[in-house]
């Protein structure tokens, strides 16, 4: 089916189709704006034909998410209700006048998106219902299996790739690059806020910290090695996703390079801080971002090879060689 987007007097789409309207079209946009600046400054570099699919599902993920996240006193029956009503609504199996999920509905249709992929990310945002705590890394690539890697497959459909089968290992390595870098920015807001630790038990076990040495927000050296191992991990992910830009469209690689690059930023600030994330949540500011897109896109302007400007710009070639992680999406446990 056919996408129609009406804004202004442009409309683009197929005979047959639903319409995504101005209406659920800023809907979208707003919650990106509101609640993802870094992923929001790479989306608006993205050619429309993809940017505005790309609002869309941003919201929807983000609409699923405050299912779990903004549910402080609600019964955890009802937020399971909540995402059973979501899930049914996004796969078209229920009518809903949501702005977000009318708009997701025909972009899934439009792009064939796998209801299996939408599945699977809400059955990952009823993990977070009751679940926060994860035994291994194993425990909790399998979590983001149906979060982070869903949504880069997702996102995948809507870019497009020639050949989407060898694409398909690359976007899902970057979906859990880019999760783990919020994991390992938000320690200190996951635990006050959601009683949540990303960090796996093992991890922490290995280096001497404790459960409860993390409520406390208390920092040690054993804590700032625990950060290290995952940032290591997070980085070799990183690596092997940047890898698969070369099989998305010409027009669509700097801003998923730049995306990339504005989340592994973040590692940088950690390591200035010594590893530090509990005592505050390092943030990129607007200068910092302005300055990370002027210097990505001067060397992509010489060099449009996602991997040469990776290397040149981004905090992952401080902490990670450039061969780390070449074999595999998952990072040796």
């Amino acid at each position: 089916m056919g996408l129609t987007v009406v804004l202004g007097r442009n409309v683009v789409g197929g005979r047959g189709s639903r319409m995504v309207t101005d209406r659920q079209l800023a809907t979208s946009k707003a919650i990106n704006r509101r609640t993802g600046r870094t992923f929001y400054v790479a989306t608006r570099l993205l050619p429309k034909r993809v940017r505005h699919p790309t609002y869309v599902l941003y919201a929807f993920f983000r609409t699923a998410d405050e299912v779990v996240d903004d549910a402080a006193g609600v019964p955890s029956d009802d937020q399971y209700a909540a995402l059973e009503r979501l899930r049914a609504q996004a796969l078209g199996r229920e009518s809903t006048d949501d702005p977000v999920l009318v708009a997701f509905r025909e972009v899934a249709e439009t792009h064939d998106i796998p209801d299996a992929e939408i599945e699977s990310f809400v059955d990952a945002m009823a993990t977070d219902v009751e679940k926060g705590r994860y035994e291994d890394y194993a425990e909790l690539e399998a979590y983001m299996r149906g979060s982070a890697a869903a949504v880069g497959r997702m996102m995948l459909a809507v870019v497009g790739a020639d050949d989407r089968a060898r694409a398909r290992p690359h976007a899902t390595a970057l979906g859990e690059a880019l999760q783990l870098t919020n994991f390992l920015r938000d320690v200190r807001e996951d635990i006050e806020e959601q009683d949540r630790i990303y960090l796996p038990r093992t991890t922490l076990e290995r280096h001497g910290v404790t459960e409860e040495q993390i409520r406390r927000l208390e920092f040690s050296e054993g804590f700032a090695a625990a950060v290290h191992d995952e940032l290591r991990r997070a980085e070799s992910l990183y690596w092997h996703g940047v890898r698969g830009i070369r099989y998305l469209p010409a027009d669509c690689r700097f801003p998923v390079l730049l995306a990339a690059v504005l989340y592994a930023e973040h590692h940088r600030l950690i390591r200035a801080r010594g590893y530090d994330v509990l005592s505050a949540t390092p943030r990129l500011g607007l200068a910092r971002t302005a300055w990370v897109v002027a210097r990505t896109r001067w060397r992509w302007q010489f060099r449009r090879d996602p991997e040469t400007v990776f290397e040149a710009v981004s905090a992952v070639s401080e902490g990670a060689g450039r061969r780390a992680g070449t074999g595999s999406s998952s990072p040796t446990r």
